[in-house]
């Protein structure tokens, strides 16, 4: 099954053009250094767009960095990919990587405009970082899923179902593991995200999927 076979079509708007490819948004969310820029480019077909700045040590005290990380830099509004698919339809699916820190938490509602669903990236080192993610999906409506991305040895990682229990995420939110470096890994969780978001935009009103 291809992503295309999951893909909501959303209605066009009036005026538009019915015969271009749906373009459809999603984003990509967590706490601060988890690995999303790292997801959206190994989805991206062409090199992801990133704004990012260097951190310095002036940020130390609001950028916690996980444990071992040698990150050197920070996104500082999003980062940007594109996925084209043309079998057996032309869509396009455009991937928003939010900020983690909380000072540029203020361009959410910016980037979650218009979009069919997130992914909450996740790690097991850090979890209490996801919840801002979680609470802001949950309060807009949005469906969401949380993949977590496997930093530790197999000896150290949690099984998908302690991580929901410790995130306190309801049943239907499906919780995944992922290797974001890994393209097929991230495909993975796209297919995951698009299958939970078509069941969550097509359940009756008022019936969780």
């Amino acid at each position: 099954m291809s992503l295309s076979d999951y893909v909501i079509l959303p209605e066009p708007r009036p005026g538009l053009d019915r015969t271009g490819p749906a373009t459809l948004k999603f984003l990509v969310a967590g706490g601060f250094g988890v690995g999303k820029t790292t997801l959206v480019s190994a989805l991206s077909e062409v090199p992801a767009m990133r704004t990012e700045a260097v951190l310095t040590t002036a940020s130390e005290a609001s950028d916690r960095l996980p444990q071992g990380s040698t990150k050197e830099s920070t996104t500082v509004a999003m980062d940007f990919g594109r996925i084209t698919l043309t079998d057996p339809r032309h869509m396009v699916l455009l991937l928003f990587g939010t900020p983690g820190q909380h000072r540029f938490w203020f361009t959410w509602d910016e980037l979650s405009y218009g979009a069919r669903g997130a992914v909450v990236l996740a790690d097991t080192c850090q979890l209490e970082d996801c919840f801002a993610a979680i609470g802001f999906f949950e309060q807009r409506g949005l469906p969401f899923i949380v993949a977590v991305n496997e930093f530790e040895p197999p000896e150290r990682r949690y099984p998908p179902d302690a991580v929901r229990d410790a995130l306190d995420v309801p049943a239907h939110v499906p919780v995944v593991s992922c290797d974001a470096r890994d393209r097929q890994s991230a495909l993975s969780v796209l297919n995951e995200l698009i299958k939970h978001a078509m069941s969550f935009h097509t359940a009756p009103m008022g019936v969780s999927p």
